[in-house]
């Protein structure tokens, strides 16, 4: 009885870390970061479009994560981790390029985020520098499902 419950155990904890460890791949880190600012890029959008009201918390908040999250984006693109993914191959044939791009957006987004827009025109400003930056990448970078 004893030995049976310690095999149970050891099965629910060792399939417990297959699943961590299987959201910690470069794919799924990359992919949790990019809904994260397709979300921000998305909550701008709506004060933009005027589906939502201007909110200064949301506005803030949505360039630090745009800020934050492409910053540390070129990183998750170790070789080896091509495979299932939405990424083209010019990443890592072109990286330097794509760092340029992601780097770009980091600044523009830091840029906007110290001059905080003050109301929906100012989003509007806002959305459409980014949204350039994030078009640019995505072209190139992106591949097309």
């Amino acid at each position: 009885m004893r030995l049976k419950t310690v095999t149970i155990a050891t099965a629910l904890l060792c399939l417990g870390f297959t699943a961590v460890t299987a959201q910690e791949t470069p794919q799924a880190k990359r992919e949790q970061m990019m809904k994260q600012i397709g979300g921000s890029v998305g909550a701008l959008g709506a004060i933009a479009k005027g589906e939502k009201p201007y909110d200064e918390a949301t506005v803030k908040k949505s360039l630090t994560t745009i800020s934050t999250n492409i910053k540390a984006f070129p990183d998750q693109f170790p070789a080896g981790s091509e495979a299932n993914s939405e990424a083209a191959p010019a990443i890592w044939q072109n990286n330097a390029d794509f760092r340029a791009k992601a780097a770009k957006l980091g600044s523009d987004a830091d840029t906007i985020l110290a001059a905080l827009p003050a109301d929906q025109a100012g989003v509007q400003k806002a959305v459409q520098t980014l949204g350039a930056d994030c078009g640019a990448c995505h072209q190139v970078y992106r591949l097309k499902k």
